[in-house]
């Protein structure tokens, strides 16, 4: 592995990381980088408060009642303004998508549990239950093996 540090006041600074595949390491820089540049954190507002959202404390960000819905460690839920598309691309990549309307934090996920149904179930630490898709479960399969 090459590393390159290059100092110069007048040029825009900028971060550029050529891997073979994505790994703990690239996952370590990535957050580094996001924390340093404030990126790190989503307004949240609840029914009296209005509250930044560190994005390790989140468990998920879903669609409840049309609205985007962040859940965190203890399971109180705050009203999220950006759509979820654009927050798929704004968080990091710890966070995985388990379905259409749900993006999981894979650091928060307790345990996938078999449905009665034949699906499966992401449980998270604080206790919240939403279901994983067949497709997503495919794609959380192949990323679990390739570690």
């Amino acid at each position: 592995m090459k590393y390159k540090l290059i100092i110069d006041k007048d040029a825009e600074e900028e971060i550029v990381a050529t891997v073979h595949a994505p790994s703990a390491l690239t996952r370590q820089i990535e957050d580094l980088i996001r924390s340093f540049s404030g990126e790190d954190c989503l307004m949240g507002y609840g029914e009296a408060e209005m509250r930044k959202l560190a994005f390790s404390e989140i468990e998920c960000i879903t669609v409840l009642d049309r609205k985007v819905m962040a859940i965190d460690g203890t399971g109180n839920r705050y009203r999220i303004q950006d759509r979820l598309r654009d927050l798929e691309e704004r968080l990091p990549s710890y966070f995985i998508r388990i379905n259409k309307s749900t993006l999981a934090n894979e650091h928060r996920i307790a345990r996938f549990d078999a449905a009665f149904s034949g699906g499966v179930d992401a449980v998270f630490q604080c206790g919240y239950r939403e279901y994983v898709s067949r497709r997503c479960f495919v794609e959380i399969r192949r990323r679990y093996e390739g570690i």
